[in-house]
């Protein structure tokens, strides 16, 4: 008597899974690799993990299936064996539907006018014409709602599908979030870091964003666990990297720089910003004087081979507006609004050249050795 795999699958089909009720084949158990070598018939058994406690059992009663219709003297014992269902992975939803590019903006120390360039970066690709929303995620040091001038807003809940979500405010068509809205900007908060990643995965996850071309991410200065929770957070498109043009400033950058595009984080670096690049009085303004000394960033962006996407002066206008929550990228022809445009214009284009040439980032898994 010949022996065909039609034959071994319907014997199969006799056998029960105690635990479900249903025959082993219509659950998908058998595997697709039956093969019979003249009386020699082997086959493998697929389940959910190898330790199943029923697999002794289900071996057993196939052996005896294949014994009792399809041949008494079918060599099937010692080949049965058994395979690991393969995982299958579930298409994770977007973190922020409706984003369309997260850009963080970092700097490798304090000081350097990181918030500021964040502020006017945001106001700027809002002139022109994008949809922008702004996150300050510095947890122990907002300044975003001081420089927008929205110190006593408080951003209310909204319900959706039956979530708590919170509006972001909004002022000169940015939307804004920052912790600064929900503490006695008085107070100093004095939280362990658990307490300020909750604080941060709460802004971005919680947070009604709606539909935005360009949501900019304020970090705090350094390398912190800030950073990690943002990258294991929300994949990012990319990091834009603010620094002064002096050596101490510059040191620090190569970190941050380094913190981005290093194996176990590779978020790509959109490029840097050298911010008060020269002072200029208002007096004399085709006047230079390189205070922190000159093109520091521009030949740091050379070394590593990072766009420069803007050289940002020192201008008065710029304090000032910061101070009065009016951001200098808010007024029109002037020497700091121009520089800001055209700041906006680069990181869109690098933004663009990224998306060509690189895949999108994934969500960071960081695991300890």
């Amino acid at each position: 008597m010949s022996f065909y795999p039609s034959l071994v699958l319907d014997a199969l089909r006799h056998v029960v899974h105690p635990g479900k009720g249903t025959d082993i084949v219509t659950l998908g158990m058998v595997e697709d690799d039956i093969r019979i070598d003249g009386k020699r018939i082997s086959f493998s058994l697929l389940f959910d993990r190898a330790n199943d406690p029923m697999v002794g059992a289900i071996k057993s009663a196939c052996l005896q299936a294949v014994k009792t219709y399809v041949g008494e003297d079918a060599e099937i014992e010692g080949n049965i064996y058994v395979k690991v269902k393969p995982r299958q992975v579930k298409e994770q939803a977007p973190v922020l539907p409706g984003v369309e590019c997260v850009i963080a903006i970092a700097s490798g120390k304090g000081g350097v006018g990181k918030s500021t360039v964040s502020s006017n970066l945001a106001v700027s690709l809002t002139r022109l014409g994008y949809r922008v929303g702004l996150l300050d995620a510095d947890i122990f040091g907002p300044s975003v709602p001081k420089m927008f001038a929205t110190e006593d807003a408080r951003p209310v809940v909204q319900k959706v599908d039956g979530k708590d979500r919170i509006v972001p405010v909004e002022k000169y068509g940015v939307k804004l979030l920052s912790i600064g809205y929900f503490v006695n900007p008085d107070d100093a908060l004095v939280w362990r870091g658990a307490m300020a990643t909750n604080a941060l995965k709460q802004l971005i996850n919680d947070a009604l964003w709606g539909e935005l071309d360009y949501l900019l991410i304020d970090l705090p200065p350094g390398t912190s666990d800030i950073h990690l929770t943002l990258v294991q957070t929300v994949p990012l498109t990319g990091a834009v990297v603010v620094s002064t043009p002096q050596e101490v400033a510059l040191a620090d950058a190569r970190k941050g720089i380094s913190m981005f595009t290093g194996k176990q984080i590779s978020v790509p670096v959109l490029g840097l910003v050298e911010n008060m690049a020269w002072f200029t009085p208002k007096e004399i303004p085709e006047n230079r004087y390189y205070i922190f000394g000159k093109d520091g960033c521009k030949k740091l962006a050379e070394t590593l081979n990072v766009p420069l996407l803007g050289q940002i002066p020192i201008v008065q206008g710029i304090r000032e507006g910061g101070d009065e929550g009016v951001p200098a990228a808010m007024e029109d022809s002037t020497m700091t609004s121009v520089a800001f445009a055209k700041l906006a214009e680069a990181v869109v284009n690098s933004v663009k050249k990224r998306n060509e040439q690189l895949p999108p980032t994934k969500i960071v898994e960081i695991t300890k050795k």
